[in-house]
């Protein structure tokens, strides 16, 4: 198969769902794999009357086994894998004691492990192909501990950290790896939150403002490809945020975090 290839996770509703449809209307093989099997299905026809090729699985990205069966049977269909966008995860907010461990653990499972069990079992074949990028799911509250998303946040900051090692360790296999910077995005992940931050800043994004950056960051134009930008913030208030905090003290960028979460 000459098409070229994406493989998402978390591909069955919000970002996943866009980023599918997003590369589905520019003729690409689409392989969605989710836990929800009944959005898969749905996504698979609505890929299909977009005219291009959906291949979707049932997939626990905490199970590195079957994270890695289903990398190789989708590769083992088309012949290549073009781009592996690790966008599964979860999102719970509030004060850190407050939350159970599991649900603190169960959020690094998803979040941390997940995102490792993608990378190592989609390696092979994204060395395979030639000029092939991965696209990590990070967030804008990766710039600086987030409070009320203090597990989530850190969980961010792995994805940011792993993004920018790979990135520089597979350049010479030819991998690009990138990292996507959303602030809040209107999903069901967010629907039930509230933070002081989603009071401040607002719920802004939609899943469609994420899937069009995804895309720009694996079809860049020229300056982007010149300067090789790994983290893509996605819309005006993360993009104000994370240039900011490149230039501002610690001290001050701490301030501006203890202002908008009202702590």
């Amino acid at each position: 198969m000459t098409t070229r290839t994406v493989l998402i996770t978390g591909a069955a509703a919000g970002i996943g769902r866009a980023t599918a449809l997003t590369f589905a209307r520019r003729g690409w093989t689409i392989g969605g794999y989710d836990i929800d099997e009944a959005g898969l299905e749905t996504l698979a026809a609505e890929v299909r009357s977009l005219g291009s090729t959906a291949i979707t699985g049932k997939l626990d990205v905490t199970d590195a086994g079957a994270f890695a069966a289903a990398v190789d049977d989708f590769v083992l269909q088309t012949g290549r894998l073009d781009v592996l966008v690790n966008n599964a995860g979860i999102l719970r907010a509030g004060n850190f004691e407050d939350l159970a461990v599991e649900t603190h653990h169960r959020e690094i499972d998803i979040n941390v492990k997940g995102v490792v069990n993608g990378l190592h079992a989609g390696f092979p074949h994204l060395k395979a192909t030639k000029k092939s990028v991965v696209v990590n799911l990070s967030s804008a509250s990766a710039i600086y501990g987030q409070a009320e998303l203090a597990n989530y946040s850190a969980t961010k900051f792995f994805v940011r950290g792993i993004s920018e090692a790979l990135d520089l360790e597979w350049s010479r296999h030819g991998i690009r790896v990138v990292a996507i910077w959303p602030l809040y995005v209107e999903t069901a992940m967010t629907a039930d939150i509230s933070t002081g931050t989603t009071e401040s800043l607002g719920i802004n994004l939609g899943p469609q403002d994420v899937a069009d950056t995804i895309l720009e960051a694996v079809e860049p134009p020229l300056a982007r490809r010149l300067i090789h930008q790994v983290h893509y913030p996605v819309g005006r208030q993360a993009s104000t945020l994370t240039l900011g905090s490149r230039f501002s003290p610690a001290w001050l960028t701490r301030l501006v975090n203890k202002r908008l979460a009202a702590h």
